[in-house]
């Protein structure tokens, strides 16, 4: 297999996991997106946004005229690259060892390599670049065990170990090997990662090889098992949701945004943001998604986790996975970007914002938790009660909405739509459980905050609902983000104005079955330069809705030809670029959790037409 040069189509990947961090594994056999030991650690390979500086883990088969696939094991994460062409077949398959009772130790990814057919050679190469490439290291070792190591304080302490069953090589702090395989042989590589003072949990290579690979295989099938979902879309339906368990913290029960920092929204362009981080919105939704498909225990490890920091201090937009909330936006200058796109960032400034609608997405989710899993507790009551309280006192505010734009405050459609969910679950909340609260109060701010929605928000020029108003009247942008007032039963799809609203998105929008979220050419709208590629989430909104309108037939088309915009994996990045490539981190869980939730209703008016004999 000849080198290739060029950076790698981000939907030329798949992730491995173990829900402490995650990796990204290229259809050449690359690693060259991985940071540890968590989500939000300083990256160890970056090459994806840096090719020189970034650092990568790479096992090559030496043959030419290579045609690679990659597949997951069913149901798992599991991953498994193959290389065929005339002189022979090759395979390596990626994980991250998962056990119930996961500790420090499982910090680790396990590379088995096979010559399937044909004896076969091989390359690896492994280059780690710690501290987003902005730290030296050093390396110790002899032929099956190195050791790289790392003292700056800015590298979070992080110790590496490579071990092999074949010999390896250090040449100016990196490992490497030749090696050939006989047909059907194999060949292990094992990257561990610890803290600094922390050796102790590094472990026995040959436990790594003989121990966890069926251990993980299981724990993945058991992990799908608990799923109530009984649909048409099964396999697609899973792997969005062991997608959005890849990216939930063991640990904290916390969910990150994407794997990934700094994939562009625009090739060459400066929308790259981090979102390795726990977004109120993003998480909320997720643990929707959890809930809707019968995985309770992920719901509950949410709430617990926001329960505890929201007792602590008021509730931020984004967190790090562990509660922190030090995510100041930092520009990299050493970094080249993916595509020369850059500035690189790490952090995210959007923390800084004022969103309100995240106080809705986190009482609907609460919401769900007490209806199809079990009963709120008076400790979660008495937060649901500060959330309304805020919102009572806020509600009337502008602020930087669901798309986080980078200037001055609006009063958006989609925050208020949001705030009058916070009202109105909590309201449904408090009746089912008999909680003592303002009932009169509450209900009249509700109601104020429906008739300004309904009211004040309609354009009669464009025959929508749109976007923002401004001295109390519409503007007239036509925003995708509208298409949850249905979603979240704000209005029925058969109202007159909704079906029109429809149009409005339909005509201004959508290109077949991929929606903007606004328009990209009304200039500095959103305070950036630049435009950006088409929004997956907002496609399967769309497809929710028509579902929802009846127009079923419709539903299912555009559903499953979005689903052809998938990677080989059936994985989504956030955004469509005009010529179908991904753009945006990736793989992300608001398209994940979206696609699920598009399928649920799918089945759901299915079922009911199955029902009354009409599909």
């Amino acid at each position: 297999m000849s080198k290739k040069t060029g950076f790698e189509p981000i939907e030329h990947h798949g992730i491995i996991g173990n829900m402490r961090t995650a990796a990204l594994v290229s259809l050449t056999g690359c690693i060259d997106f991985l940071c540890a030991p968590r989500f939000d650690s300083p990256s160890v390979f970056a090459s994806l946004l840096d090719q020189q500086a970034g650092g990568a883990f790479t096992i090559t088969p030496k043959m030419k005229d290579v045609v690679t696939k990659q597949l997951y094991i069913p149901f798992t994460a599991v991953l498994i690259t193959r290389f065929f062409s005339d002189t022979g077949i090759a395979e390596i398959t990626d994980y991250m060892p998962v056990m119930p009772d996961t500790c420090n130790s499982y910090n680790v990814i396990v590379r088995k390599v096979t010559a399937i057919r044909g004896n076969i050679d091989f390359n690896m190469h492994f280059q780690p670049r710690l501290n987003y490439g902005r730290s030296m290291h050093t390396a110790a070792g002899d032929n099956d065990s190195i050791l790289f190591d790392c003292n700056e304080p800015e590298a979070d302490g992080l110790t590496v170990r490579l071990s092999a069953n074949v010999k390896l090589k250090m040449r100016k702090q990196d490992a490497y090997a030749n090696f050939k395989l006989k047909e059907s042989k194999t060949a292990h590589f094992v990257m561990e990662s610890v803290q600094k003072g922390e050796e102790q949990y590094l472990s026995d290579f040959e436990f790594f090889v003989q121990h966890t690979y069926f251990e993980t295989i299981r724990y993945w099938r058991s992990w799908t098992r608990q799923s109530t979902y009984k649909g048409g879309w099964e396999s697609i339906v899973m792997r969005s949701a062991i997608t959005l368990k890849l990216l939930t913290c063991i640990e904290h029960g916390s969910v990150i945004a994407a794997a990934t920092f700094g994939l562009p929204e625009e090739i060459g362009g400066l929308r790259n943001w981090d979102y390795r981080y726990t977004w109120i919105r993003d998480a909320a939704f997720s643990m929707y998604a959890f809930l809707k498909l019968g995985f309770h225990k992920e719901g509950k490890a949410f709430l617990d986790w926001i329960v505890k920091h929201a007792k602590e201090k008021d509730m931020h937009l984004i967190y790090r996975v562990d509660g922190s909330t030090d995510v100041d936006e930092i520009e990299f200058v050493h970094l080249q970007g993916y595509k020369q796109s850059h500035p690189v960032r790490i952090g995210n400034d959007a923390n800084k914002q004022l969103q309100l609608d995240i106080h809705g997405e986190l009482l609907d989710t609460i919401y769900i938790y007490n209806k199809f899993y079990e009963p709120v507790t008076h400790e979660l009551w008495e937060l649901i009660e500060r959330e309304v309280n805020y919102v009572i006192d806020n509600w009337e505010k502008a602020d930087h909405g669901i798309w986080e734009i980078r200037q001055k405050k609006k009063h958006f459609l989609n925050s208020r739509l949001m705030l009058w969910v916070a009202m109105d679950r909590a309201i449904k909340i408090g009746r089912d459980r008999s909680f003592p609260f303002p009932v009169q109060k509450w209900e009249s701010v509700r109601d104020e905050i429906y008739n300004d929605i309904y009211h004040n928000f309609w354009n009669e020029e464009q025959q929508a609902w749109v976007q923002h108003k401004a001295n109390g009247k519409a503007g007239d942008t036509i925003d995708a983000s509208v298409l949850l007032m249905p979603l979240v039963h704000f209005i029925t799809p058969e109202e007159p104005r909704w079906k029109s609203t429809m149009e409005a998105i339909n005509n201004k929008l959508r290109l077949d079955v991929l929606i903007y979220r606004y328009d990209n050419d009304i200039d500095g709208f959103d305070g950036l330069t630049g435009k950006e590629g088409t929004f997956n989430m907002c496609s399967f909104w769309y497809v929710e809705c028509l579902a929802k309108s009846k127009r079923l037939d419709e539903a299912i088309e555009n559903f499953e030809k979005m689903l052809g915009y998938a990677n080989h994996l059936g994985l989504f990045s956030e955004q469509i670029s005009k010529k179908g490539e991904h753009l945006g981190n990736f793989p992300q869980a608001f398209t994940h959790l979206a696609l699920i939730s598009a399928a649920l209703e799918l089945d759901k008016q299915i079922g009911r037409l199955d029902k009354t004999g009409g599909f």
